[in-house]
């Protein structure tokens, strides 16, 4: 009598996504072994996986500050070095603050930063449909408002002069090196969370552009960029009227440039 289909060895997970390069596969064949539901869920993840699909995206999450983010096919996984955005706008937050997440992508930013500030108030944007549905489910959680729109314009008017911190980590890879990222993100993410335009720049100027508009008095825009762009970012963080300050870590190889209104 055949019994029920059983979970093939984890060792045979592993080899498998080491063949085709994962980088970190036992902690991956971990994850799959203890998402699937049957011996079929594991072959259909294992085998999408296997043609480049983001392994967040197969689980139907990712992990982030210690979170569990929504993540849905075509939704950008957001990284590990953009935990260092949530630091420092956490660092600068205070009780109760009035918190904008532009480009928010599955909304993790947002999300992360409100847990750790009591009272706050989030509101986070972003302007690809997919990324909006993670979003309301990541940032609900947490009693934020989530809006569909481009960059300010949907944000209710009342907001204007009373954004405390105002995040963003707006697309910044220039536009002819998409080519050079990885397959994951280069056929899986939604290209207008990956394409910064010709120096990578354009959407961080729009967002610079319009923050003085929304911060309060002492507010301050975070923008994460690359240790290689940090000098433009933070120059045109002084052409529109804010005092920027660049801080890197390099354990997370992230570069986070702050500016600052005036009390």
């Amino acid at each position: 009598m055949t019994g029920p289909p059983r979970f093939p060895p984890r060792a045979d997970v592993v080899r498998a996504l080491r063949a085709a390069g994962c980088v970190f596969a036992e902690a991956e064949a971990d994850l799959l072994l203890d998402c699937a539901q049957t011996p079929a869920d594991l072959a259909a993840m294992l085998e999408s996986r296997l043609s480049g699909l983001p392994l967040e995206q197969i689980l139907g999450w990712a992990e982030f500050c210690g979170l569990r983010m929504v993540v849905a096919p075509g939704v950008f996984v957001p990284r590990r070095r953009t935990e260092f955005l949530v630091l420092q706008a956490a660092a600068l937050a205070a009780p109760a603050a009035v918190l904008v997440d532009l480009c928010c992508g599955s909304g993790a930013v947002g999300a992360a930063l409100l847990a750790t500030i009591p009272h706050g108030q989030l509101y986070s944007v972003d302007i690809d449909p997919a990324a909006v549905r993670c979003a309301v489910t990541n940032v609900a959680a947490v009693s934020g408002r989530v809006f569909k729109g481009d960059l300010f314009a949907p944000l209710p008017a009342e907001l204007r002069g009373r954004v405390d911190i105002l995040v963003a980590n707006a697309p910044y890879v220039p536009t002819e090196a998409i080519a050079m990222m990885p397959p994951e993100a280069r056929l899986y993410e939604a290209r207008t969370a990956l394409d910064g335009g010709g120096d990578g720049l354009d959407v961080q100027r729009r967002v610079v552009a319009g923050a003085l508009v929304w911060l309060a008095p002492g507010g301050h825009l975070l923008i994460e960029t690359s240790e290689r762009q940090a000098a433009e970012s933070a120059a045109i963080f002084s052409r529109n009227g804010l005092t920027p300050q660049v801080i890197h870590c390099p354990d997370l190889n992230a570069t986070v440039v702050i500016g600052s209104v005036a009390d």
